[in-house]
């Protein structure tokens, strides 16, 4: 058993665990949309974002939330609506996406690759 592994989620430190990271405006820019629409996006679940480090003071989103086509990645919403209605805030929801704790590889990256089912899965099972 890894010493991380009793670390909470809440706790983890998000900018060891996710590379890029994107402000209000380059998430937009990516996305088509104004960094008004971007909160708003965070607001209703359909992306994340949090406090990267303690050297940022402004909430970022993960660059791998938004695909190739500009858009929140498949499963991405469902998945933090999901997660929000079983109480874990963004930070949380961030840190397990970006962990390689239950599933062969990250969940982020399962969700890029269209394998959400499985991460969806492991999701609700939190929940228990």
């Amino acid at each position: 058993m890894d010493a991380n592994d009793d670390i909470r989620l809440a706790d983890r430190d998000l900018a060891a665990l996710v590379d890029e990271w994107l402000d209000w405006d380059a998430a937009g820019a990516l996305l088509g949309v104004t960094p008004a629409k971007v909160r708003t996006m965070v607001r209703e679940h359909e992306l994340a974002a949090a406090v990267p480090g303690s050297g940022e003071r402004r909430p970022m989103v993960p660059a791998l939330f938004i695909d190739e086509e500009g858009l929140p990645v498949k499963g991405l919403p469902g998945l933090l609506t999901l997660m929000h209605d079983n109480g874990y805030d963004d930070r949380e929801c961030i840190a397990w996406l970006f962990l390689d704790a239950d599933l062969p590889g990250r969940p982020i990256d399962a969700l890029r690759e269209n394998r959400g089912s499985e991460v969806k899965r492991r999701a609700q099972a939190m929940a228990f």
